[in-house]
């Protein structure tokens, strides 16, 4: 038996062994999503000799054998060179709350040193989504086991990391050749929470979004303040994307918040429950949103025309 078989059998033990673990605090007091612990860990892969995680969180009382649900998978910010898991625990833990089996997965990132070492038109940017595609792969292979419907995985990411979800579903390239190339990379929805598109990425056609677009995107949910700086490149992108007549995306704005405006509350409620409700309007969710809107009464409007 060779080292990557018997790595896939570890890994199987450790589903069967853990999709079904004791309720938290949280989820007994029914506030689940209010303070979010870790997910399940899992290693999906090893790349760079080191071995690549993600934190999965299940619905109540989910049983993998007998239920078969949308998975969502999210991967956090962080300029393609930093940032945790600890950005989408508590999004994934609350849409588990909802009945979806959620993932939030890291990636390899460059050091400046290796960054350095790349030939010339090559950025740091490639590992990342090389190993958003291996992640998304692994849990479309595990998806039995996992309990998800490997037809209805939603995927999305916070700035750096909507960018690698985006170019990870969209190019067909940067593919680990360990991997296994029968699961493919695409999803049924998108949720894009500032995602990081930028002008200067026109110098390394494999992480350029402009390079990539196609007119029939799955329904995608985007969040971005009008004091953002990145909004200018999602612009261009979004131009570009209905130019080619695609009708699909759904934008909101937050008012006069800048760059990861929806890390913490109270934004971060009123995008989860805009999120919530483009799920349930797209079939992936049923019923209304369990998070209550704040007091505080903010909310996202539609951009200007």
């Amino acid at each position: 038996m060779n080292m990557k078989t018997c790595i896939r059998l570890l890994t199987l033990l450790l589903i069967f062994a853990e999709t079904s673990y004791p309720q938290t605090k949280a989820e007994k007091r029914g506030d689940i999503g209010a303070d979010a612990p870790p997910g399940k860990p899992y290693i999906y892969k090893q790349s760079a000799g080191k071995p690549r995680q993600m934190e999965i969180y299940f619905p109540p009382n989910h049983n993998p054998a007998k239920s078969k649900v949308p998975g969502m998978i999210l991967f956090h910010g962080g300029s393609w060179g930093g940032g945790s898991l600890s950005q989408f625990r508590i999004a994934c833990a609350y849409f588990a709350s909802r009945g979806l089996v959620c993932a939030t997965a890291e990636y390899r990132k460059l050091s400046a040193a290796e960054a350095e070492q790349l030939p010339p038109g090559v950025t740091k940017k490639r590992a990342c989504v090389t190993d958003a595609k291996s992640a998304i792969r692994w849990f479309k292979q595990n998806a039995a086991e996992l309990g998800i419907d490997p037809r209805r995985v939603i995927a999305g990411g916070g700035s750096a990391g909507g960018h690698i979800s985006a170019l990870a579903t969209m190019n067909s390239g940067l593919n680990d050749p360990a991997d296994p190339q029968e699961f493919d990379t695409g999803v049924v929805a998108y949720l894009w929470f500032n995602p990081a598109f930028s002008a200067g990425d026109k110098e390394d056609p494999e992480i350029d979004i402009l390079r990539h677009l196609k007119a029939d995107l799955p329904p995608a949910i985007v969040f971005f303040g009008d004091k953002d700086g990145w909004k200018k490149g999602w612009d261009v992108a979004h131009a570009k994307w209905k130019s080619l007549g695609t009708e699909t995306i759904d934008l909101q704005i937050a008012p006069g918040q800048s760059h990861s405006f929806f890390n913490s509350d109270p934004w971060q409620t009123v995008t989860l429950i805009a999120a919530d409700r483009f799920l349930a309007k797209h079939g992936l969710l049923k019923g209304e949103p369990t998070k209550a809107r704040l007091a505080s009464g903010e909310r996202l409007v539609p951009p200007v025309p």
